[in-house]
């Protein structure tokens, strides 16, 4: 069996001029030609370019190829030996490489990679990065907070403006709720604390009714995020605290 230089192109997912140029150079010549004089490739041939283009892959440059090919002393097993060695060490490096692409992700404050144009536009006056470097120190080593920096390098403005959104819309129907009379324990407040629950699990990290718990309690002990609340209207972390507590022990009762 043998075959032509454009199914062997295709094969190897190079291009017909590389093949010229490699049997031009000596490094791959096709073992068959055609009376018209095309090239054929045998199978003797396609593992001689599996060769090539697994050295290639690893940088070595063509005449180090050739040489490494065509040493009498070689055979092929020694080659795949090399190439597994040489092929797991770049794994390893392209693997520490990737860690510390993470590990600078998750190292921006807040992974938002807005202009200074952008985050007012998303944000307004509201820093989203005034608790980062708190919550840093808080939850820096937490999964949690892991999770939360991953999907938060990810989002685009768009995403951030979506976010915020549901933010204002959650905020107008609570403080609506709690100028109405509604009591945090009453059935529309916990619907709303079950509703900043999921929020948060859908934009930042996996928060079960236990968590929720704690951050409600932290809204009313930190006088900064009690004075992010109360800024939306006077009481409403003390209220949020309270729901959160009874939709908690709801849902978990």
């Amino acid at each position: 069996m043998s075959y032509s230089v454009g199914q062997v192109a295709g094969f190897a997912g190079v291009t017909v001029r590389t093949l010229h140029h490699y049997d031009e150079i000596g490094l791959l010549v096709p073992s068959e030609r055609t009376h018209a004089g095309h090239r054929r490739y045998g199978d003797a041939d396609l593992d001689r370019l599996q060769q090539i283009l697994f050295y290639r892959e690893l940088g070595f440059p063509l005449d180090e190829v050739a040489a490494l090919l065509d040493d009498p002393e070689s055979d092929p097993r020694v080659h795949l030996r090399r190439q597994h060695e040489l092929l797991t060490a770049r794994i390893e490096k392209l693997q520490k490489m990737a860690t510390a692409v993470e590990h600078a992700m998750e190292a921006r404050t807040m992974g938002i990679n807005l202009t200074p144009e952008e985050r007012f536009e998303v944000f307004g006056d509201k820093d989203p990065e005034q608790y980062a470097e708190e919550a840093e120190q808080r939850w820096g080593g937490t999964e949690a907070y892991a999770e939360s920096q991953r999907r938060a390098a990810r989002y685009t403005k768009e995403d951030w403006k979506r976010l915020q959104a549901e933010v204002d819309d959650w905020t107008e129907r609570y403080v609506a709720l709690m100028t109405a009379g509604e009591q945090p324990s009453g059935e529309a407040a916990m619907d709303l604390a079950e509703e900043h629950r999921r929020h948060i699990s859908k934009w930042f990290y996996e928060c079960p009714h236990s968590m929720h718990r704690c951050l409600g309690a932290m809204y009313v002990a930190d006088e900064r995020f009690k004075a992010f609340y109360d800024a939306m209207r006077p009481g409403l972390a003390d209220h949020l605290s309270e729901a959160i507590t009874a939709n908690a022990d709801r849902h978990t009762a």
